[in-house]
């Protein structure tokens, strides 16, 4: 289902205040004074951090429509121009591109832009946009800034007044859509017209003419004759709804190429059942100008069974679903090699691609991520090249611009002293990826036939890199914060657990959970006091962050300490709670502390708020031990423990565990426990003990997701 578009209104339509009559001649002006074809006011809404576009002029409200409610937090020209307070002027689209590549997405097209703040009395009350098409000067004259700035000023001013007068002035709920400038007045008198339509009627190519909404204004008769209407049908009529041919994607993006870029465009198009036409337009500030003529099509090119091909489609158009699709897979990468794979199988059909590879920069040198389609060899020779190299992988990247080799006499002439990386491949796309303005590798892309890069594509492609590198950058990131949670965790762990031969098999597991990367607080220890005697103890700190990290080592600390001097369960736990209790870290910590004597086969038990341990006895099945509740450590520094004394003959199986392995949302926590001693029951056979803890922290269902650490400890008196 499309997204529903933003309702323009006219002038007329509503009832205007003094206020907004003087900002729509402002907006009026702006695009008078400056040379250009459009411009757009956007003003804040209200109780939101977004901008909501009030007021357009010389720009089609679809075009701009994915803009039309601007999130102050997205980076947009706009959105930029209001939270830092400062003039935004876009040269291109290549810059477009490598600034804000969503926005390059939403409009590919080449053409200028500014954008400037509306403050008054130090107060942003929103902020106003010019667009000029790309055969504008590159960088935006001084007297035309000025201008603008003046004309930003007035609008602040017209807009603070009326927040002082006690009637600010609020984004309408439709935007308003104001007319254009006039047109061109014909030269020559009242006989000019008809001289002019005598002209293009003897013309052997058919015309029309567009207005800047789209609707045929003009059309000749030789033009209606190869559209095969009549001429009062046409007029009037967008040629989409008329000619249902011409209701496609390709063709509405060359004419919304040429209404933004005001750049001559061209297509071919099949006039059922067999008849070919080119058409190529002319745009300028008034409208579009078409010529309409036979095109002639090579009869390969139909053959049956073949797909018919359009000579001139633009691959912006073919490929806009696939970098679509791309944008959104990428906000879920975790990780660099998953960067890579989504990019490679959206990029490389979307641009007729033959090879991919995203090398990473790091140490000054860049580093292949993974590839496809290039043979080892080729990604060997880029595979540690400087950053600050003269190859042409390095150099994209050092200069911050894509470079583009069509050919292999284009690579030769501007990279004479770089050997061919590849003798199969005949073009190739360098594009540098920067975040930021920090430099985090360089995507590469191989043809194996030359190829032309249209500017279209070149736009496409440089948007592309943009995306690409702020998801490898949030990749790395997510890698890199990975890495450290994993490596404090197995710090904070016992690296090995006293061995007890000949009385006792140990195996202890600690399983993080499968969706989020934050450190848990979940602990385990044993302790050999002596041949016969070992304390076993299992917790889990509150919360998934570093303090709870510190917590639970402080805790595990304070047990393992406690306990190494013989101190009874009830006492173990009694002073760690102290501990945890004068240390206020505002997080409550369960522990289960079991001290078991080999010799009798006896374990005393305490618990402070923890899950209830699980026995296994062969030929008696597994059952949950009633262990004492008490209050979790941190709570009430007075807190006292009982213990509870139980039997654990040999050959039976203790399971101390953390709530991880048991708690589902929306499930009994008690038939969970009930469930985990089925399980428990199912295992015990396994001679292994390792098999069996493997078992119990598997995810019970292929796909299943944990959404807490899980933390096992399994004890077998022999």
């Amino acid at each position: 289902m499309p997204a529903q578009r933003p309702s323009p209104t006219r002038p007329s339509a509503v009832r205007s205040s003094p206020e907004r009559r003087r900002l729509e001649e402002l907006v009026t002006s702006a695009v008078l004074d400056t040379d250009a074809y459009g411009a757009a006011l956007y003003l804040p809404l209200p109780g939101e951090n977004a901008l909501r576009l009030d007021m357009l002029i010389g720009v089609q409200l679809d075009f701009i429509a994915p803009w039309a409610r601007v999130p102050l937090s997205a980076p947009t020209p706009g959105g930029d121009a209001i939270r830092e307070r400062r003039f935004v002027w876009i040269s291109g689209t290549g810059e477009l591109s490598r600034r804000y590549p969503q926005s390059a997405l939403i409009l590919p097209y080449d053409f200028r832009l500014a954008a400037a703040p509306l403050l008054s009395a130090g107060v942003c009350h929103g902020t106003f946009l010019l667009f000029w098409p790309a055969s504008h000067d590159e960088h935006l004259p001084d007297e035309e800034r000025e201008r603008i700035e003046e004309l930003a000023a007035e609008m602040a001013g017209v807009l603070h007044r009326a927040v002082e007068d006690g009637k600010p002035l609020r984004p309408l709920a439709a935007t308003r859509v104001l007319p254009g400038p006039g047109g061109v007045p014909a030269p020559g008198g009242r006989s000019a017209p008809l001289a002019v339509a005598g002209f293009l009627e003897r013309l052997p190519e058919g015309c029309c003419a567009l207005g800047l909404d789209a609707r045929i204004t003009y059309i000749s008769r030789r033009a209606a004759e190869l559209l095969d209407h009549g001429v009062e049908e046409l007029m009037g009529a967008l040629p989409w709804e008329v000619l249902p041919w011409l209701d496609d994607p390709v063709y509405e993006d060359r004419y919304r190429a040429a209404v933004i870029s005001r750049q001559a465009t061209s297509f071919t198009a099949l006039r059922p059942p067999d008849q070919w036409l080119a058409f190529q337009l002319y745009p300028d500030a008034t409208g579009i100008s078409v010529l309409i003529s036979p095109a002639h099509v090579e009869e390969h090119l139909e053959q049956p069974g073949q797909p018919a091909s359009r000579p001139g489609e633009p691959t912006r158009v073919g490929s806009i679903y696939q970098l679509m699709h791309l944008a959104g897979a990428l906000t879920k990468a975790t990780g660099a090699r998953q960067v890579m794979e989504l990019a490679a199988d959206h990029l490389m059909p979307a641009f007729g691609a033959s090879g991919f590879a995203l090398l990473i920069a790091e140490g000054g040198r860049l580093h292949q991520a993974g590839h496809r389609g290039f043979p080892d060899a080729t990604l060997n020779l880029f595979d540690g090249t400087p950053v600050s190299g003269h190859a042409p992988v390095a150099r994209a990247l050092a200069q911050g611009t894509p470079v583009f080799l069509a050919s292999p006499e284009e690579r030769v002439r501007l990279f004479p002293a770089s050997p061919p990386p590849d003798q199969l491949m005949h073009a190739w796309v360098f594009l540098p990826l920067i975040a930021s303005g920090r430099p985090v590798g360089t995507c590469v892309l191989g043809y194996e036939d030359t190829h032309p890069f249209p500017p279209e594509e070149r736009a496409a492609l440089t948007s592309v890199s943009g995306l690409l590198a702020q998801a490898l950058d949030r990749a790395q990131l997510y890698e890199a914060k990975h890495r450290l949670a994993q490596g404090l965790q197995r710090s904070l762990l016992p690296q090995s657990l006293p061995p007890m031969a000949g009385r006792l098999d140990i195996a202890a597991r600690y399983a993080s959970a499968t969706r989020g990367m934050d450190i848990g607080g979940d602990f385990y220890d044993l302790i050999r006091l002596d041949p016969v005697t070992a304390g076993a103890f299992i917790g889990d700190v509150q919360g998934h962050n570093v303090t709870a990290a510190a917590l639970m080592g402080q805790v595990r600390t304070a047990v393992h300490a406690h306990a190494s001097v013989g101190a009874p369960p009830d006492e173990v736990l009694t002073r760690a709670n102290r501990l945890v209790t004068d240390l206020d870290p505002g997080l409550f910590t369960s522990c289960l502390y079991a001290h078991l004597d080999l010799s009798r086969h006896r374990a005393l038990l305490a618990s402070a708020g923890h899950p209830p341990p699980l026995l296994h006895i062969p030929g008696h099945g597994t059952r949950v031990l009633q262990v004492p509740p008490g209050l979790l450590l941190g709570i009430d520094s007075g807190a006292r423990y009982e213990v509870a004394e139980v039997a654990v003959p040999a050959g039976s199986l203790l399971v101390l565990y953390t709530d991880g392995l048991v708690e589902r949302p929306g499930e009994d926590i008690g038939l969970s426990v009930s469930a985990l001693a089925d399980r428990v029951s199912a295992l015990a056979g396994l001679e292994r003990l390792d098999d069996i803890a493997d078992a119990l922290v598997r995810p019970a269902e292929d796909g299943a997701q944990r959404a807490d650490d899980v933390a096992l400890l399994l004890l077998r008196p022999c």
